[in-house]
């Protein structure tokens, strides 16, 4: 069996790790994966040392069978990236992205130990079509490869320029990598940043790392912040678990997001929390003063409830397992609830947080809500917002950063040929929800891409847990 990787990100590593534990030794395996800096996508590459991974290693294993893989790996090199708020290694990505890249490198030696042959093709796959019980690709150099199975690893695209600014001097429409984006920015300069999550995140501590003095203002239209993550305690679910959900599944014959909830108020109250409280405290984010609830939150880190800590495990652990079982229309009201249910699950770390916090008590950063307008003038940038009070603000900065992730399941610029060629072929059909699904199980689809993949897209346990399926999968067909 032929099989083609398409991508060359962590969606791609998780394949490739997954199919080398397994993989008989017949057939080839190629991954197709044009960019620079091969395995670690567009989030890991070299960047600067103020970019940091947003999760503890517990959650960045990229191989789903074994949570401590990532952390082995690190080794005593975590103790130079110690946050001592939340206890944990908390490494620049671009360190993650050597893990990426050796993890990848070891597979493919494994696989070509046993005999299988290996490529990597620098290329994009811009066409696909039928060919007998097999499948051209078609790549943008000319090139023609044939394969049996098919596994779509492509990422999630770049943020959408929503003010029409895209080719305005000063003015930079994908953030990454901030060593570029940051490099001449001078230290005096006004800075707006489009948008108030991680990504915004990454670039307001970036800016301050290199000793900017200006203005930051982070402007959206909720202006709410990501939740900040708490020091892992020694509290383990024993309600919101995968064992729970399947009984969930086979006493009710459904997995409802009430019964999820259910089991939830179930955790809290054995450690004698208020589930409500809880609930309330999560509805009113994106209503409160975004400063007032970042110090509030810094002051928690070490508090000993339980109720944030276990959303903030159990979405990466148990979610994208639940989020399968769910109906559309329990999945219709997550959605709904994106910005803060994803603000949870994927919070700040406590070391960017205390940044921030600084930040805004000097004066130097501020959070704009309700933003209308941004347009190129002379000097700079024009920004008008009408906040909560319905006062109206406008202001001049010398540059903007789009710092605004597209959404969910967004097929990107340079997978738009590919997807298409692949609708027209029958492989793959489009997801009314966003990205696409299988039409034929000569294709797997793992990553952001995947219309029927996790909630949290960016997650990667949910990743890790997708190729490990995607390689099961494809050589369960192998004859």
């Amino acid at each position: 069996m032929d099989i083609a990787i398409i991508g060359g990100g962590a969606a791609a590593v998780g394949v490739l790790d997954a199919l080398a534990s397994a993989a008989p030794a017949r057939g080839s395996i190629r991954v197709f994966g044009p960019s620079p800096h091969l395995w670690r996508g567009r989030p890991y590459g070299p960047d600067l040392d103020s970019v940091l991974v947003n999760a503890p290693p517990a959650i960045m294993s990229i191989r789903h069978a074994d949570p401590g893989h990532y952390g082995a790996w690190l080794g005593g090199r975590g103790d130079a990236y110690l946050d001592e708020r939340l206890g944990q290694p908390l490494v620049p990505r671009a360190v993650y992205g050597e893990y990426l890249e050796q993890t990848a490198e070891k597979a493919l030696a494994v696989l070509r130990e046993r005999g299988r042959w290996t490529e990597v093709v620098a290329a994009r796959v811009v066409g696909a079509a039928r060919s007998g019980g097999r499948l051209v690709l078609r790549t943008e150099d000319g090139g023609e490869h044939v394969a049996d199975r098919v596994v779509l690893c492509v990422g999630g695209g770049r943020p959408h320029d929503h003010y029409g600014l895209a080719g305005a001097p000063g003015f930079a429409g994908d953030p990454y990598p901030l060593a570029g984006t940051l490099e001449n920015v001078a230290p005096e300069t006004d800075v707006a940043v489009i948008g108030s999550g991680l990504t915004a995140v990454d670039v307001v501590v970036s800016l301050a790392a290199r000793g900017h003095t200006g203005r930051i203002s982070m402007v959206s239209r909720t202006g709410m912040l990501p939740h900040v993550w708490q020091r892992p305690g020694a509290h383990r679910p024993r309600h919101v678990t995968t064992e729970r959900v399947r009984a969930l599944l086979d006493d009710h014959g459904a997995v409802t997001l009430d019964g999820l909830a259910g089991l939830l108020r179930a955790e809290l109250a054995d450690a004698g929390e208020d589930f409500d409280a809880l609930l309330a405290d999560l509805r009113a984010a994106p209503r409160e003063d975004p400063v007032g609830r970042l110090r509030r939150q810094i002051a928690a880190i070490d508090a000993p409830e339980i109720g944030r800590r276990v959303l903030q495990e159990t979405s990466h652990t148990v979610g994208p397992y639940a989020w399968r079982l769910l109906a559309d229309d329990d999945k219709d009201r997550l959605r709904a609830l994106f910005r803060v249910a994803t603000s949870v699950a994927s919070p700040m770390v406590p070391v960017n947080a205390a940044r921030l916090l600084e930040l805004f008590d000097s004066g130097r950063l501020d959070v704009v809500r309700g933003v209308e307008r941004i347009e190129r003038v002379h000097g700079g940038f024009r920004i008008d917002a009408r906040g909560p009070d319905t006062r109206r603000t406008s202001w001049i900065a010398g540059r903007v950063v789009n710092a605004v992730n597209p959404p969910p399941h967004a097929i990107g610029q340079d997978a738009a040929a590919l997807v298409a060629a692949l609708v027209a072929e029958g492989l793959v059909a489009p997801c009314p929800s966003g990205g696409v699904l299988a039409a034929d199980a000569r294709v797997r689809i793992v990553g952001d891409l995947a219309g029927d993949g996790p909630f949290v897209t960016s997650g990667i346990p949910g990743v890790a847990a997708q190729g490990a399926a995607a390689a099961r999968a494809v050589l369960a067909a192998a004859p």
